[in-house]
């Protein structure tokens, strides 16, 4: 199997767990989201190749800040969304496996991650801002991401500005509007990418999967 590996808490558990499968025989060869999941890969000696040499991959296993019931998602707390949407879009299915107050009635809780290019940043955030409004988002206030004080600069030497939307209403909608923008790299909406989704919690495990699928 040809396997995407995500980013994050949840996406390390998957990992580590993988890891112990490999050890008692199972065959895989895995593509990193980030450079610490290649890192963490590596260090449990999980198989792993570039995303350009595997092309089309038959599964994607990835967290999520953020969910609802029609397996929209909200991506990229942990700063690797652009790696993560181009390694979902490689694989033929998208499972999501998270905690059960990741799941929302609507996303927008989570201050939706946007990654852009350093080069006129402050323009592209006033694009941001002015196609927010046009859709009825008016109070948006997005923080530039800071880690120790330094602005944060993603794998792909990317700015990534967290935007509170609040609840969002309609999450294609903005998905696409963001896209258009000059300047944005990528957005952390995951519209229509998920095939199933796997949630945890005290009740145990519940499975939402796309319809159709």
């Amino acid at each position: 199997m040809k396997l995407g590996l995500g980013t994050g808490s949840t996406a390390d558990l998957f990992t580590e767990f993988l890891a112990e499968r490999v050890r008692n025989g199972l065959t895989i060869i895995a593509t990193p989201t980030s450079e610490h999941t290649a890192e963490l890969a590596r260090k449990l000696a999980i198989p792993l190749a570039d995303l350009n040499d595997l092309e089309r991959l038959d599964l994607v296993v990835d967290g999520a800040d953020e969910a609802d019931a029609a397996l929209n998602l909200i991506k990229g707390g942990g700063g690797a969304l652009l790696r993560e949407k181009i390694v979902a879009a490689s694989a033929e299915r998208m499972i999501v496996i998270a905690d059960a107050s990741k799941l929302r009635p609507r996303l927008g809780r989570f201050p939706l991650p946007v990654e852009v290019i350093p080069f006129g940043h402050a323009t592209t955030l006033a694009r941001i801002l002015s196609a927010a409004a046009s859709l009825g988002y008016s109070q948006v206030v997005p923080v530039l991401r800071r880690v120790n004080g330094a602005v944060y600069r993603t794998d792909n030497g990317n700015f990534i500005y967290d935007c509170p939307f609040g609840e969002i209403h309609d999450p294609a909608e903005l998905a696409t509007e963001l896209s258009q923008i000059a300047g944005v790299v990528e957005h952390g909406l995951f519209c229509g990418v998920a095939w199933m989704l796997i949630i945890g919690g005290p009740d145990g495990v519940r499975l939402i999967e796309r319809a159709g699928a």
